[in-house]
């Protein structure tokens, strides 16, 4: 590693910049957004190369990292081509689906004679935007990736290193395992969150009362819905068992709340206790 780009001014981004910037001295990192108050806000966050000249962020890159919405990455990819060469570029991205980052730019990097290796680091927060970013946001994080190209084990490394070095614990699936994976450990848990809150706040005025069980587990609702609402949509066919089974469990429940099955519920709660007291 020698130059890497990071293309999107979020919270994602900026962390990145800010990781390799701090544990990676012998590596120049450069941000680009792309709105001029986005740079500013890097800027004062500690970030020292960030503009919205993609060409100037892109340029003698080794590695791209796309840290924006899976919907907008082909757009800035193109954008890099037009700019620049990216012959034998490794280009990864930090998409928290990825079927849809695989086949959207796959034939796009195989004609540009770049490389693709997916990524998705398991950080993030309910805060959004770049002013919100930390240099420790990946320390002990998984950071899942993918190989479905076949690309040599040590263009693999090279990404795996990247993610290692700035906290990173990396594990190597396939995007279909991921897509399948995120939407049981990931998205599902978001949709409960969501729920919980149009639930349990319908009447905001008994928030006051609301203690630590309300705010831990509504904790991520709190993140950008339009994010949220395009993960749903890119891996709903992976969402959709999983929903279904969580349907089936809140029906059980109910239907032991019915039967005054004291006995059954405490079996049914201690099942999930057990696998929560494992994680």
């Amino acid at each position: 590693m020698k130059r890497i780009a990071v293309l999107g001014s979020g919270l994602l981004g900026g962390s990145i910049a800010l990781a390799v910037q701090s544990r990676l001295p012998s590596v120049s990192v450069a941000l680009w957004g792309r709105r001029e108050q986005g740079i500013v806000d890097a800027k004062d966050q500690g970030i020292d190369v960030a503009s919205v000249n993609l060409e100037e962020v892109v340029k003698g890159a080794d590695i791209i990292v796309l840290a924006s919405p899976v919907g907008a990455m082909l757009e800035i990819l193109e954008a890099c081509a037009s700019s620049c060469s990216l012959e034998g570029v490794l280009v990864t991205d930090v998409g928290s689906v990825k079927m849809a980052p695989r086949d959207i730019l796959g034939p796009l990097v195989s004609k540009l004679g770049a490389k693709y290796v997916g990524s998705h680091p398991m950080a993030g927060s309910e805060q959004a935007g770049v002013s919100s970013a930390r240099e420790d946001l990946f320390d002990g994080a998984a950071c899942v990736m993918t190989n479905d190209f076949d690309h040599s084990e040590e263009d693999v490394s090279v990404i795996r290193s990247m993610w290692e070095s700035i906290g990173c614990q990396c594990y190597l699936t396939s995007s279909d395992e991921h897509d399948r994976v995120m939407a049981r450990i990931s998205h599902m848990p978001h949709m409960l969150a969501s729920v919980g809150a149009l639930v349990g706040l319908k009447d905001q005025g008994h928030g006051k009362f609301a203690g630590n069980g309300m705010r831990d587990t509504t904790r991520v609702a709190s993140g950008h819905p339009g994010m949220w609402a395009e993960i749903f949509m890119s891996n709903r066919n992976a969402l959709r068992e999983p929903v279904e089974e969580a349907i089936t469990y809140l029906r059980e429940m109910l239907a032991l709340l019915d039967d005054s099955s004291e006995d059954a519920l405490v079996d049914l709660l201690a099942k999930a206790k057990h696998l929560r007291d494992d994680l």
